[in-house]
This record gives structure tokens, sequence and C-alpha cells, in this order.
């Protein structure tokens, strides 16, 4: 028997300023369906958000995409998914992309993607889920972040544990391999 797993991928409504980053976007979208591993994500056809799903879908992958009515417009919701999900509100987008993931996996991104990674990082920390948290640190893109963390931990403001929480990784051939591994 097959065991249906879903990646869920937190990452940018904009390329960024490196051609790596869309890239990355692109290949974790392969990578994802070369597995049959399926693409859980906010559902915009913008930034890094567009290349995963369009390259998840062109290898012949399954998505869920996820949007909150309001952020249709500005993400350009992309409504040929395999599942297309409308909520109310972000809070509602962040819990179904969540509840409909085995792991997560973040890409480079803005506010939007440290929101929605330190929402499940805090999660996890409280004890709510144990679903691996990766971050795929394109060029060093999320050095200052893990550098951060490292920073609230040596100043008391958070367990050590936490620093076991995030799987930083740098290429999508290590992100493969770390799912693999957490998803067996």
């Amino acid at each position: 028997m097959t065991i249906f797993r879903s990646v869920c991928v937190y990452c940018g409504s904009r390329p960024g300023v490196r051609a790596s980053y869309s890239e990355g976007a692109r290949a974790t979208g392969e990578m994802l369906a070369a597995h049959d591993w399926q693409l859980v994500y906010g559902a915009g056809d913008v930034g890094l958000m567009g290349e995963v799903a369009r390259a998840a879908q062109a290898a012949g992958g399954r998505t869920f995409g996820v949007i909150p009515e309001h952020l249709f417009p500005q993400e350009v919701g992309k409504r040929d998914l395999s599942t297309f999900v409308v909520t109310e509100t972000m809070h509602e987008r962040k819990k179904v992309m969540f509840m409909n993931a085995d792991a997560v996996v973040v890409l480079p991104g803005g506010a939007g993607s440290l929101d929605e990674m330190f929402e499940v990082l805090t999660w996890r920390q409280i004890g709510l889920h144990e679903k691996p948290i990766f971050v795929l640190n394109i060029e060093g893109y999320w050095t200052p972040l893990l550098n951060l963390i490292a920073h609230m931990i040596a100043e008391g403001f958070a367990d050590a544990s936490l620093r076991d929480m995030i799987v930083a990784v740098d290429s999508v051939a290590e992100l493969e391999t770390a799912l693999f591994a957490a998803l067996a």
C-alpha cells in the first residue's frame, strides 16, 4: 500500500532579486512531483509561489492551494490546481495548509513566510505537533534567521531544543534526502 504524503511549502509571493531563488522553487516543485508528494501551498500564481506550483504541475504532481478571499487578486489565485480552497481569513488559510501536510518546507520569502514558519515552529515547541520543518537556505538567505534563533537560545528566551526543530539545508538535493528520511 502506498502512503500518500503532502509537503507544505511556504515561500514568497515575489521572486526576490536572485535567479537562484526561482530556480530553487522550480526544483522543489519538480522534486515533490517526482516522488508523488503533493505540494500544499498558498495558491498564488506569482513570485516563488507560482514557480513552485507551475513546476510541480508541469512534472505531473498534485497541487493543493489555499488562498484567502482578500488575497485572490493580489496573489493571482491559481485555479487550475488539483485542489483549490478559498478561505475567509489568513488564519483559516494557515490552518488548512498545515493540517493537509506531513512536513513543512520554507523557501525564501518575506514577512508572510516568516509568520507561517514561526507559527508552526511555535506549535511544535509547545507540543502541538511533531511535523518536520525544513528551511531551504538558498545562497544563505535564511542564515540571519538561523543566527537569530541561536541568539534567542543564547540569551535564555528559548530552549536549545528549538534549534533542532528546524532542519536547514542548502540545496534541493539535501532537502530531498532530508524529506525522504522524515517521511519514511
